[in-house]
């Protein structure tokens, strides 16, 4: 049986991991390579906490399964734990994307992104380890 303070702490290193290759890529200009990485930061901090209570899906998208859970979450934390999931479910798309680009359009990953696209979701995945990393705290003390 696995451990959920175990599997907890594993996603943790694993978003705070893709979060600091998210920011290197960008850093080198490879756009697609920092895009991915920064949607697996945010999936993997929501998984951080789903681990907590169950055994987190393989889906990119977290969310739904994030959202099962927020009733066994105090209220309080409840608007960071649906905050999370906005931001998960929105950049999981991203998955696809910065991997296979948009072959229906016939435009490679290389061709689709901006840097301020980029940007924009490596934002998004630094806002989703900050709240990872203070629910992780609040309910695991």
């Amino acid at each position: 049986m696995i451990d959920p303070r175990d599997e907890a702490e594993y996603r943790r290193r694993l978003a705070e991991g893709h979060l600091e290759m998210a920011l290197k890529a960008l850093r080198r200009g490879e756009l697609p390579s920092s895009i991915q990485h920064s949607q697996l930061a945010a999936e993997n901090a929501a998984k951080a906490i789903i681990a907590i209570y169950e055994t987190p899906t393989w889906s990119h998208d977290p969310s739904p399964q994030l959202l099962e859970i927020e009733m066994r979450v105090d209220e309080e934390l409840r608007p960071s734990l649906r905050e999370l999931a906005e931001i998960v479910g929105r950049l999981a798309p991203e998955h696809g994307r910065s991997t296979y680009g948009e072959p229906d359009r016939g435009r490679t990953p290389w061709e689709i992104y901006t840097h301020r696209e980029a940007e924009s979701i490596l934002g998004d995945a630094e806002r989703a380890v900050e709240i990872m990393r203070r629910l992780l705290g609040e309910l695991l003390g």
